[in-house]
């Protein structure tokens, strides 16, 4: 069976979903330094990388996305290692192209992403952005991605140096923005006029990634939905941020924890309490595919059972599926003839 992997072509016939997150995950599981968030582990443990891709995979995801967030030459800088750039940005693609062909249909696509200088008055700030920009692209090219994805940009001017650096390629582009607390692009660009600048500047697909939860998304999804004739991108955070506290940069720990993060706030490593459970992102994504909203997917905090929920959602059966809830079966919450009448029972004290 013939497959495109041609991403238009995709959105065009039904949902693309997209398993985003790594920084995330990877520094749970304990291969990932949280503050720095370098993805050295895709020359460091580069089987941990290949297998996540796969487990996103398993659960649902279209595309491999490769695993450079971050990986740019300023934050190398910053750690000291950047005769490591091009090595690491290389190791990343290398191992997404591979999960990404194992399976039929699959696409593999290269990454950029916010770099944390950009300055709106500084020319030569967003010359050294946009340089740095052009040799990922050029990386992410010759290993052949299929598109690219320019993600997590607060600056309204960095989304478009993206975008235009991202054009000199021949693939499809796929723009997120992630507006911080003021509700605007951090240039003070309205968030709704930046999508739809980067659509008349060519971005094929548009949306929103990262920094917000379903709560605070959606009602821009649905403005974005409404203003653009792209296919519009939507990737949460599973986190339950809200009108006082729309991004997680901002989240305050309600249930007063004994053992506060040692910064002073609970991001980025003492988010456990608000993190949205399955039921949540599925209805997210349910009320985004409601909205004709096609490229789906979670961003920071993701985990596979959560791409699985996604997938469900818009008519998915991916092969995680198979182990979907089975409460029947639970020894208090069943209705299986083999659970004897006053175990279930134990439900009501337990």
């Amino acid at each position: 069976m013939t497959i495109s992997t041609n991403l238009l072509d995709r959105l065009d016939s039904g949902a693309v979903i997209v398993a985003e997150g790594f920084l995330f995950e990877l520094e749970r599981r304990g291969y990932v330094s949280a503050g720095s968030y370098v993805p050295e582990v895709a020359l460091e443990y580069p089987d941990v990388l290949e297998n996540l891709h796969r487990d996103f995979q398993r659960a649902g995801s279209d595309v491999a996305l490769a695993f450079t967030y971050n990986g740019h030459r300023e934050k190398m800088r910053v750690i000291g290692k950047e005769e490591l750039l091009e090595p690491l940005n290389r190791a990343a693609l290398r191992i997404a192209r591979k999960v990404a062909d194992a399976r039929v249909g699959d696409m593999m696509a290269g990454n950029i992403s916010n770099t944390n200088i950009w300055a709106p008055d500084d020319p030569d700030k967003q010359r050294e952005v946009r340089a740095m920009f052009g040799e990922m692209v050029g990386w992410a090219m010759e290993e052949g991605a299929d598109f690219l994805v320019g993600e997590t940009f607060y600056f309204a001017g960095e989304a478009y140096a993206a975008l235009e650096v991202m054009r000199d390629a021949d693939v499809p582009v796929v723009v997120t923005l992630a507006p911080m607390a003021g509700n605007t692009m951090m240039d003070g660009v309205g968030i709704v006029e930046t999508c739809r600048e980067l659509e008349a500047r060519g971005a094929d697909v548009v949306g929103m990634n990262c920094f917000r939860g379903p709560a605070t998304m959606l009602p821009y999804l649905a403005e974005i939905r409404a203003a653009l004739s792209c296919p519009v991108a939507a990737l949460p955070v599973p986190f339950r941020t809200h009108e006082k506290e729309p991004t997680i940069f901002n989240l305050s720990d309600n249930n007063r924890c004994s053992c506060p993060s040692p910064h002073g706030r609970p991001f980025p490593t003492a988010l456990d309490p608000m993190l949205c459970n399955r039921y949540e992102i599925r209805a997210f994504a349910e009320q985004a595919w409601e909205m004709d909203i096609r490229y789906l997917g979670v961003c920071c905090g993701a985990a596979p059972i959560h791409i699985r929920e996604v997938a469900e959602a818009v008519g998915r059966t991916p092969e995680a599926s198979r182990f979907s809830e089975t409460m029947q079966n639970h020894f208090m919450y069943g209705d299986n003839e083999r659970i004897p009448d006053h175990i279930k029972a134990l439900g009501e004290q337990a």
